[in-house]
């Protein structure tokens, strides 16, 4: 598949999602929204990507939402009533949050590489990756505050599950910059580098790292703890009776201990494509 904001690759059980339009900052026009779901699908879709990093090239990882979004309203038949105007904005956002939704959703997990300015769609991005790394010189900016509107594509839900909530009100307030230092101490990032490429070398490790892993166990992993977070302990443990008793039925524990007593890695098969 073609795409024109982004390169997309895949080897050796990682993928890769790679901005690719630094003369723009990487900043997110309505083709980006078109694509960036499509890539995230392909990724998941064959089953043989065990982790997905998304990285950027240039200054800056991203700038966030073009305003062409806002202004371009061509091809659009807009109702003239003012509630059939809003029912369909409603529905061009909720387009925009399933794009990020859907690294969320993915089946492996995701690691966001970010340098420079990580700036309003860029944070709704990041925050929807299980893990984040950034350079020394990246900072990230609620820039939606900025503008004079609530962001709206995700960080005000997600934002508040990886930092303290006071921090998170703070910088969505003011929209002031949360610099990597900061972020680092608050826990939003998980390491810090000096360069990008330094940056991407440890991303690409830790993504081997849990290739190499039976994507089953990862897979299930994230998926246990996504629901975790959004229930009770009490009711997590009861569900994870009952997707641990469909899933464990695979052969991978057995494929992993008859690896082990021969003094061999243990290799395990790719999840299945999705329909």
């Amino acid at each position: 598949m073609t795409y024109t904001r982004m390169k997309v690759s895949k080897a050796d059980g990682v993928g890769s999602v790679q901005f690719d339009r630094p003369d723009e900052y990487n900043r997110m026009p309505p083709a980006f929204w078109e694509e960036f779901p499509r890539a995230i699908k392909e990724m998941d879709g064959g089953g043989d990507v065990r982790a997905l990093i998304v990285s950027s090239t240039g200054k800056h990882f991203s700038a966030g939402m073009d305003l062409s979004v806002f202004t371009d309203a061509s091809g659009r038949n807009e109702p003239a009533d003012g509630g059939r105007r809003g029912e369909a904005a409603q529905r061009r956002i909720g387009e925009f949050q399933d794009a990020f939704t859907a690294l969320a959703a993915a089946r492996m997990p995701v690691l966001a590489a970010v340098q420079g300015g990580c700036i309003g769609g860029g944070v709704d991005l990041v925050t929807a990756c299980d893990m984040r790394y950034c350079t020394e010189d990246a900072f990230f900016c609620i820039q939606e505050v900025n503008i004079g509107m609530a962001a709206d594509v995700g960080t005000l839900q997600r934002l508040p599950l990886l930092i303290p909530d006071g921090l998170m009100r703070e910088l969505a307030y003011t929209g002031r910059r949360l610099y990597a230092e900061e972020a680092l101490r608050v826990g939003l990032v998980n390491a810090v580098f000096d360069t990008r490429e330094a940056m991407l070398d440890a991303a690409h490790g830790i993504a081997r790292e849990i290739a190499a892993k039976s994507p089953l166990a990862v897979a299930s992993t994230k998926h246990l703890l996504d629901y975790t977070r959004e229930h009770g302990v009490t009711q997590s443990l009861a569900y994870q009776r009952v997707w641990m008793g469909a899933v464990n039925q695979g052969g991978d524990m057995a494929k992993y201990f008859k690896a082990r007593a021969e003094g061999e890695e243990p290799r395990y098969d790719d999840l299945a494509p999705l329909a």
